[in-house]
């Protein structure tokens, strides 16, 4: 295996590209951007301006393929927030019991995250990076890919053929590799859709670093009837990330009066208050996210040798759960056990594999997602179930620790979601006294 191309160099490609220097000579990653040299946000990646989570399992995903990575963040300052004890969730209309499950978060804005990996994947000696240069293709001989194409655009546009062993489309939600499947005459994967239409606005703004009380992160999740979310995030540099969030349509505001009114339509009235004297740091920025996809590429009869499919390309969550940064931790690891066993039938034994770790997060997020009546999607029997029973779990985690605990050890994917159906943890849920239910509207 003498070479690896890598399109892309988001997280889910420099991640793709640590896995793959274990294994090939020469690992070249593609990169449109001209990629900055500090923790600073790029054009290429829209939602860098935003709130990002790594969850807990993410963070032991990150470390086991770059080892002192955590060390690094908390050196750059980045807080190491207990789950429990330094967060105030809200969900359903209940703020969540606090106690003790272990779990910690790191909390590093996505520029100081991605910028930590990259440099630690442009250290490797067999890793090189292409910048400026635009995926434009790929080579296909005898059911082979056999190179990639490259325009380099500070260069007439010229295009470059990049003979390669293995080339992986990590180009995030606009991932064109289904595309060229199709011009080849291979199948486009099936696609499964859930229309969440999420809207965020976000800034940095400067509050006292105890304006939480001591708590380092806001989430007050969105609540039937009430299609919004607010988070508050303690970052690096002593500074605070704040995203306003509307689901199904819903526009959050970008003046500052009208976040100021958005807020105070959240069951947090002493944040509002602590609102009202912020500094803002930034101009608001907006995101807009139409829907979730997942692109079924393991239910494909056929598929090349020598492509694969990883990150937003392959699956793109809902940012609204955190999940996407964890999810890309997995699959490069899937990748390198998978090539640990050798590089014969790769795809045939990476997509099955990468598609059972994005079952949890995937049923987690769409079924939280068709929680809300405002979305559109069909919703059978079961789903209906399991999220009548979610916020009944929501119910009882007000009041009991210990069901906070294992829910957030799910939420975290450090448990699977099997782990809420116990029949002791069940027990608890439904004999929990109903606790007083925070007005949606913050009244």
């Amino acid at each position: 295996m003498k070479r690896a191309v890598v399109f892309g160099a988001s997280l889910s490609g420099l991640l793709a590209a640590r896995a793959l220097a274990d294994f090939y000579s020469e690992v070249v990653v593609v990169e449109r951007d001209t990629l900055p040299t500090s923790p600073s946000p790029r054009r290429g990646v829209p939602q860098t301006e935003h709130n990002h989570v790594l969850l807990a399992h993410g963070a032991r995903e990150y470390e086991s393929l770059l080892p002192g990575l955590t060390e690094e963040l908390l050196g750059a300052g980045a807080p190491h927030v207990d789950m429990m004890r330094q967060t105030r969730m809200v969900f359903s209309g209940y703020e969540l019991a606090r106690g003790d499950c272990d779990t910690k978060l790191i909390h590093a804005s996505r520029g100081l995250l991605e910028h930590a990996v990259r440099s630690r994947v442009k250290g490797l000696s067999n890793v090189e990076f292409r910048e400026g240069c635009e995926a434009t293709g790929i080579v296909h001989e005898d059911g082979r890919v056999t190179a990639a194409r490259v325009t380099r655009l500070a260069d007439g546009n010229r295009v470059e053929t990049l003979a390669s062993d293995l080339v992986v489309d990590a180009l995030g939600r606009g991932g064109r590799a289904a595309t060229w499947l199709t011009e080849l005459g291979y199948e486009a994967p099936a696609e499964d859709r859930v229309k969440c239409d999420v809207r965020y606005v976000s800034r940095f703004v400067s509050m006292p670093a105890d304006a939480l009380n001591g708590d380092h992160f806001l989430l007050v999740g969105a609540a039937p009837g009430l299609p919004h979310l607010l988070a508050a995030c303690y970052l690096e540099g002593d500074r605070w990330m704040l995203t306003l969030a509307g689901m199904a349509g819903v526009r959050p505001p970008t003046t500052d009066e009208g976040i100021q009114e958005f807020a105070e339509t959240m069951p947090i009235p002493d944040f509002c208050e602590t609102l009202r004297e912020a500094k803002p740091l930034s101009d608001p920025v907006s995101l807009h996210y139409p829907y979730s996809v997942r692109r079924r590429f393991e239910r494909l009869r056929r598929f090349p040798d020598g492509l694969l499919v990883v990150g937003d390309a392959l699956c793109s969550f809902n940012p609204v759960y955190g999940q996407g940064m964890t999810v890309a931790g997995m699959q490069a690891r899937i990748l390198r056990e998978c090539l640990a066993e050798g590089s014969d039938n790769l795809a045939r034994r990476f997509f099955p594999a990468a598609s059972k770790a994005i079952d949890v997060p995937w049923s987690l997020g769409a079924g939280g997602d068709l929680a809300m009546p405002e979305v559109e999607g069909y919703r059978s029997p079961r789903i209906r179930l399991l999220n009548r029973y979610v916020a009944r779990v929501h119910r009882a985690a007000s009041r009991d620790p210990r069901v906070a605990a294992v829910f957030f050890r799910v939420a975290g994917l450090l448990e699977p979601p099997s782990a809420l159906l116990r029949p002791g943890f069940m027990a608890r849920v439904f004999t929990s006294r109903a606790p007083r239910r925070r007005d949606p509207r913050g009244a």
